[in-house]
């Protein structure tokens, strides 16, 4: 399915990177390790490694990850990209300084619950999770995302899965997004930032 989406003309998402990833600047700190999951035709992390962070990119989609490489190319952009489903990923324990988990919502809840596992045991202590993503509001607005309410977020859900990390930030809002042909017009989107004690 993503390949096929994938394999359009053009950049499905864009490749400026997602506006929630730029306004998380101050988390971006050079030569730190950064994971970029299920990261698509690479918008997201050839913004990190412009930003001298240290990236591996992980996705499903060959066609992607063609894109993707192309991106980091035509920008010297370093990155280690990895052709995996996230469902055979092997979370490297405490390995990043950062995950930048942007607009993941392709997971039924019960896989789900096995990624958020998987972003946690990856992070060092004191590395930063960055999950955005929509709510299930988002359904009445029909400008991006999944098709099924159970695959996004809710504040509760979010505070019961990472509850034990230090949250630094979580908010639900609606604003206008233009990201690409794959995320445009008013949105019900949801941030957390998360620290790992």
């Amino acid at each position: 399915m993503w390949n096929k989406r994938y394999s359009e003309p053009g950049f499905l998402f864009g490749t400026d990177p997602a506006a929630f990833l730029v306004r998380q600047k101050a988390y971006l700190k050079r030569g730190d390790r950064a994971l970029a999951v299920a990261d698509g035709e690479g918008r997201n992390s050839v913004y990190l490694a412009e930003r001298g962070l240290r990236v591996t990119a992980q996705d499903a989609s060959d066609v992607a990850i063609d894109k993707a490489r192309g991106l980091a190319s035509a920008r010297e952009a370093e990155v280690d990209y990895q052709l995996a489903d996230l469902s055979e990923w092997e979370w490297e324990a405490d390995a990043y300084d950062l995950v930048a988990a942007i607009y993941i919502q392709f997971a039924a809840p019960a896989f789900r619950d096995e990624i958020f596992a998987g972003l946690q045991k990856t992070l060092k202590p004191g590395g930063i999770l960055m999950l955005h993503g929509y709510r299930p509001e988002q359904l009445g607005y029909g400008t991006g995302g999944p098709p099924c309410a159970e695959n996004m977020y809710t504040v509760e859900l979010l505070q019961s899965r990472f509850g034990e990390m230090e949250i630094v930030r979580l908010e639900g809002y609606d604003v206008e997004v233009q990201e690409g042909r794959g995320h445009s017009g008013q949105s019900a989107l949801i941030d957390l930032i998360a620290k790992k004690r």
